[in-house]
């Protein structure tokens, strides 16, 4: 079986019509023996692979995913705990090691079916075919605000449920009583009836003896006990008094140092190296070439650096030494036209006849709308501990796929990836960056050729310039306009089609719609960026969106509002950003006000923004957010992920840009690629709608509206219309509002 990619797998998984499920029930002599060498101490029963009861009755919640500041590590064992009615006061959390075993097969039955319910005698005869691909994959992901929607209500939950089904039954196989007369209730188990209580872990080794049910009875919002609340995370603590453990302060007996410079062209093979400077240099030890860089490898970093600076490096040209950004953009225009014109361009949405519909109407609105490429930028630079021996790999690292990272790891050592251990630590910002493997494998390189542990760190300027991007793109309106004010046809044409696939789509009622893309290749990486396609679609559809509610002489709300009547999910969450947000109130000599409304990963999100244009730039002084994820599984968590994903997108908006000059980038640290400073960050309010329905992501949903809503503000105050990010390039000045 040749090796997946995650699109593959979700792409098959949806060809086959959702015919694959699996449960997370684990049969005595199955999985749960497997693990319990990796995860379970001396006197501890593992359950299933996703708890473990100790002989003082904690319970200790095993959690596949990374916590990068999204709260993953408490709202998981949440999940689990309270299907399992344990005393949260003795509920621990513990990562998942890095082994195949850990393969996220929920997260891909929620990417490929969802929620799809099955019968209980499917699951346990199709849950091998899941793990068997998700091996294969090495998928342990965190990202696509897939932990607690996925994993959470997809194996968290019934793993909970399903142990405390199988604790209830060991009690009444034991007291001889009927199943129905217990109750379990903060890590025991009762019997009214007889006054009789003991804690789980006395039922716990004859328990796991028995058949966990594949589909446990499962509680009702109504029986929620810890789901809803915002109870303590059990990261903050450390993080506030400045133990918590990061990839970058990773310290290892006669650990050695490495600094590294790549090839400023993406895709260039390294020359020549002269390292005539540094040879006798004290403190360093070795020079390591690799294929694309030079490495070296000293005691202490900064020595790394500084020697690295004095290494004469050349590379080898590639034919891109002269691609710059306004030949890029220049590229994809020709792409799209020349793809338009062939009739060879990939459909997205084609609904009604939205080019009958556009000749005929006698208003036609356009609009051409413009993002560039876009560096994560995390806090914590890329950075990669790493020991080899003849036998076995070890690396500590901080990444959103620990299992993946292993398994590269293991193909570049030709080793196997059990040979391979994976020590990830808390994530200093991830956004999709630290799911690509590349730093780990440079590290792995070096310490290999080292011959003793290493800590490679890439510089900023590294970090900046070899990150794998958010790409440019380009997105092309046409609308048509009735009498009144509706929407009658909409056609959009873009670049390019990555996740969530639902990114160009509207909520709004339009008989006549035309999403279309076409495809340019460029030499500049591409990679997850925190909401992907999102990032830019909530720009460009929002920002055309507010055009029409201009053309047609309507406020943008009303707008809006006035197009959502087949959507009510969206139109309550738009109102209650509306509400909150005072809409429609006076406002102060050069304020303005805009409004967006986008959805993506399951959540549906609504954002005001209030800005005030001064002499040197744009102040925004209000975001006020509504926010409909179904359920919000940890209030507090939920609010602090908007509030986050807001300020990242804010960033994005006002400042990010990232260009290629010479084939190479042009950016190279905070100076020239700015930052969202506690100073200007805005008030932010958050409004949830618990509303039932299956529940959305929180990490990303709330990045894709604060671009529009901010250019829209600014219009409102201004009547500039910005249709290029970022916001730092236009000159903004004071004028009239322009409606409302």
């Amino acid at each position: 079986m040749g090796k997946w990619t995650r699109r593959a797998f979700i792409t098959t998984g949806v060809l086959t019509g959702g015919a694959l499920v699996l449960g997370v029930a684990i049969r005595p002599g199955n999985r749960a023996r497997k693990v319990k060498g990796m995860i379970a101490g001396e006197g501890e029963t593992v359950m299933n692979i996703w708890l473990k009861i100790a002989l003082d009755n904690t319970i200790t919640v095993i959690v596949p995913h990374a916590e990068m500041g999204q709260g993953t590590h408490t709202t998981l064992p949440m999940m689990l705990a309270d299907e399992m009615d344990a005393d949260w006061n003795k509920v621990h959390m513990m990562e998942a090691p890095g082994n195949k075993e850990y393969a996220n097969y929920a997260l891909a039955k929620g990417f490929t079916i969802g929620d799809k319910d099955f019968p209980s005698f499917l699951i346990d005869t199709v849950d091998g075919v899941y793990l068997t691909i998700t091996k294969q994959m090495g998928l342990q992901m965190t990202g696509g605000s897939s932990s607690v929607r996925f994993t959470g209500n997809l194996a968290m939950r019934i793993a909970g449920a399903a142990a405390k089904a199988v604790l209830l039954q060991a009690a009444a196989d034991r007291w001889e009583v009927p199943l129905e007369e217990l109750e379990a209730k903060n890590s025991y188990i009762t019997h009214p009836a007889s006054n009789r209580s003991e804690p789980f872990i006395s039922f716990a080794p004859q328990a796991v003896e028995l058949s966990q049910p594949a589909k446990p009875k499962l509680k009702t919002p109504e029986e929620f006990t810890l789901m809803g609340t915002s109870l303590t995370r059990f990261d903050v603590p450390a993080k506030v008094d400045g133990s918590a453990g990061f990839g970058i302060d990773v310290s290892l007996p006669e650990m050695k140092y490495a600094a590294i410079k790549a090839a400023p062209v993406f895709g260039a093979k390294l020359k020549t190296v002269d390292d005539s400077e540094i040879v006798n240099m004290r403190g360093v030890h070795k020079i390591v070439r690799l294929d694309n860089a030079v490495a070296v490898v000293a005691d202490g970093y900064w020595i790394a650096k500084t020697a690295l600076d004095k290494v004469k490096v050349t590379f080898e040209e590639t034919g891109n030494e002269t691609v710059d950004q306004k030949g890029i953009y220049a590229q994809y225009v020709r792409d799209m036209e020349a793809s338009l014109a062939g009739g060879d361009e990939e459909k997205d949405i084609n609904k009604g006849d939205a080019e009958a519909a556009l000749k005929n109407s006698g208003q036609v609105v356009e609009g051409e709308y413009r993002v560039p490429y876009l560096a994560h930028a995390t806090m914590e630079p890329m950075n990669c501990t790493a020991h080899v021996t003849a036998d076995q790999c070890e690396i500590w690292v901080g990444c959103q796929n620990p299992l993946g990272f292993a398994n590269s790891i293991a193909e570049l050592l030709h080793m196997e990836p059990d040979q391979v251990q994976v020590h990830n630590q808390y994530l200093g910002g991830g956004f999709g960056r630290r799911f690509v493997d590349d730093v780990a494998l440079q590290a792995v390189h070096i310490a290999k050729e080292a011959d003793c542990p290493v800590k490679l760190i890439w510089s900023r300027e590294e970090d900046m310039r070899h990150d794998f991007y958010r790409e440019a793109n380009i997105s092309r309106f046409k609308a048509a306009l009735d009498s009144e004010g509706k929407i009658l046809a909409w056609n959009n044409q873009y670049l390019f089609k990555h996740e969530p696939p639902e990114a160009p789509h509207i909520p709004y009622d339009v008989a006549n719609q035309s999403i279309h893309y076409a495809m340019s290749e460029t030499h500049v990486p591409w990679g997850y960026w925190r909401s992907v396609d999102s990032s830019m679609h909530g720009f460009f559809t929002e920002s055309f969106i507010d055009e029409l509610a201009h053309h047609a002489k309507k406020d943008p709300f009303e707008f809006r509002r006035d197009q959502l009547s087949n959507a009510p999910r969206f139109l309550k969450v738009l109102e209650l950003a509306a509400e909150k947000a005072d809409w429609g109130a006076a406002l102060p000599e050069n304020w303005g006000r805009g409004i967006s409304l986008h959805q993506c990963f399951g959540t549906i999100v609504a954002q005001v923004v209030e800005v005030e244009v001064l002499e040197d730039g744009v102040k925004v002084h209000r975001v006020v957010c509504a926010a409909d994820p179904g359920f919000a599984f940890h209030p507090d968590g939920f609010e602090a992920q908007m509030e986050s994903g807001i300020i990242y997108g804010l960033t994005a908006a006002l400042y990010g840009e990232i260009t290629i000059d010479q084939g190479a980038v042009v950016q190279s640290n905070f100076h020239d690629y700015q930052m969202v400073r506690m100073d200007e960050s805005p008030k932010i309010e958050t409004y949830i709608i618990n509303s039932g329905h299956y529940p959305g992501g929180a990490g990303e949903p709330s990045t894709p509206g604060i671009a529009p809503a901010l250019t829209n503000a600014i219009f409102n105050a201004t009547g500039l219309r910005i249709r290029e990010l970022p916001v730092k390039n236009h000159t903004l000045r004071p004028s009239e509002k322009i409606l409302g």
